[in-house]
């Protein structure tokens, strides 16, 4: 059995923010490990954890190798990020991280009642540079130092056309991922070879 999990995890670096809730690093884990633990116990062997927030691209891959500290019946597969898209001349906005042109004009496909155009101006949502550091050195503070507001990009040029073509690609790469999936006949027999391996090292072949 195949089963999806969405999720939204990591949000600790956004705690300066009003309202939001930060849990703890091993209480994330740990919520990951039960949910994925109890949905093996209910016959689910194969389970996608499809990202849903760019705070969780280190995260969710750490979870996934951390299966591999002990032998466990069911695989864990993460997706995220869409297919490449040739350029969309929609597509204007050089930034466009957090609550810029692509996601405002995702969320005008989603939730058009949660947009207000009207107020995309009253913060900037360009990057501050606090933290000049060269691309190869990363620090937990990088995100708040180029954006405290958590706006990157600008989400006064939505569009409703961006967004339904966004969405398509979105719903395209998870249907791919989800027959890949459903295909793969290899990672749980590697998974189980590995873990017999790691029980007896001494005796992999050098």
């Amino acid at each position: 059995m195949l089963s999806a999990l969405s999720t939204e995890v990591s949000t600790v670096y956004t705690r300066d923010e009003p309202g939001t809730m930060a849990y703890s690093r091993d209480l994330e884990l740990k919520l990951l490990q039960e949910t994925t633990d109890e949905m093996a116990r209910n016959g689910c062997k194969k389970i996608i954890i499809v990202n849903g927030h760019g705070g969780n691209e280190s995260l969710l891959p750490f979870f996934a190798q951390a299966q591999l500290e002990k032998p466990h019946d069911y695989v864990v597969y993460i997706q995220w990020g869409a297919n490449k898209e040739p350029n969309n001349p929609l597509k204007k906005d050089a930034l466009d991280m957090h609550a810029g042109q692509s996601e405002t004009s995702n969320t005008m496909i989603s939730r058009p009642d949660l947009v207000r155009l009207d107020r995309a101006g009253q913060e900037s949502g360009a990057d501050q540079k606090h933290d000049p550091l060269p691309e190869t050195i990363y620090t937990g503070i990088w995100w708040y130092a180029r954006f405290p507001d958590h706006y990157s990009g600008d989400g006064g040029i939505a569009s409703k056309e961006l967004g339904e073509a966004d969405m398509k690609r979105w719903v395209s790469t998870i249907a791919e991922a989800i027959r890949a999936i459903k295909a793969d006949e290899n990672s749980l027999r590697l998974q189980n070879e590995f873990f017999e391996k790691s029980r007896h090292p001494l005796d992999t072949k050098q």
